[in-house]
């Protein structure tokens, strides 16, 4: 057992007590090592010293892959050293190999609690509430005190969508740094804005639906899918953008095909309606 009161050695008797259930309350760092590895000896050190420096808001823990063989299994240890993060009983982030402490102390940032967090969850509260400028207010006051905690800007994103700003969202999203654009997260968002920025409205779908009745205008149909994206008419909104792939394929560089790709984004990719318009679209393609 180390003597820091962060740096502790797990086995299989207290790794749920260590590791799952005290990443509940904080970020629990932990690190598969075993004594051959040079790579391991290297990076210990380094986490050692975040760990001290960083006092107590994450937890390091130090699995001795050898020796406990059957957490490296559980866990899918293929190479040493593997560093993961657990957040709230589960692994949310990991490395592996050596890695200069600047990409850890990144890795940690993203995790670990922020003053900003009690505003954010003040403004998730009332966007659920219906009140999105309340919640776009609560937000802005946040970044300003916060500049840094990228997660406020996607929450932002959210809340402009809510108020039917989407030019204001994309121009937001646009701001993040770009491996948050890997993001399931941030990609379904910036799928659900391009949606957004073509959707017909009011007046305007009502015409453009006559249009798609009447006949197969690329636009309407393009505008008339987009518009029923929105409203969660998913299956509608699929047949009319296989419809403008299949009839206008070069419409808009290809939007019932860029169409197809960002709903499947949006739904994810074990949503059935996904499955089925996968193998339609891949059938006009080849």
């Amino acid at each position: 057992m180390s003597d820091s009161p962060y740096i502790f050695d797990v086995t299989q008797a207290n790794f749920d007590q260590v590791v799952l259930e005290g990443s509940r309350e904080r970020p629990v760092l932990v690190d598969f090592w075993a004594a051959w590895c040079q790579p391991c000896q290297m990076l210990m050190p380094v986490l050692a010293k975040l760990a001290e420096a960083y006092g107590g808001r994450f937890i390091l823990a130090k699995v001795n892959s050898d020796e406990q063989q059957a957490l490296a299994s559980r866990y899918g240890i293929r190479s040493l050293p593997t560093v993961m993060l657990f957040r709230h009983g589960k692994p949310v982030d990991q490395f592996m190999g050596v890695q200069p402490e600047s990409t850890i102390r990144a890795l940690l940032e993203k995790h670990l609690p922020r003053p900003s967090d009690k505003q954010r969850a003040t403004a998730q509260a009332q966007l659920a509430a219906g009140d999105a400028q309340g919640a776009l207010a609560t937000l802005q006051a946040a970044l300003a005190e916060d500049a840094d905690n990228q997660a406020i800007k996607i929450d932002i994103a959210r809340a402009l969508m809510a108020l039917g700003r989407a030019d204001e969202a994309d121009e937001t999203l646009k701001t993040l740094p770009m491996d948050l654009h890997q993001e399931e997260e941030v990609q379904r968002l910036e799928a659900l804005v391009q949606f957004a920025r073509v959707a017909a409205r009011g007046e305007e779908l009502q015409t453009l639906e006559a249009q798609v009745e009447a006949g197969d205008n690329p636009e309407a149909l393009h505008r008339v899918a987009a518009a029923r994206i929105l409203s969660e008419d998913y299956e509608a909104a699929l047949s009319l953008l296989l419809k403008l792939m299949q009839k206008h394929r070069k419409y808009a560089d290809e939007a019932g095909h860029k169409g197809l790709l960002a709903a499947f984004e949006l739904l994810g990719a074990q949503h059935p309606l996904v499955k089925e318009y996968r193998r339609k679209m891949v059938s006009l393609l080849y």
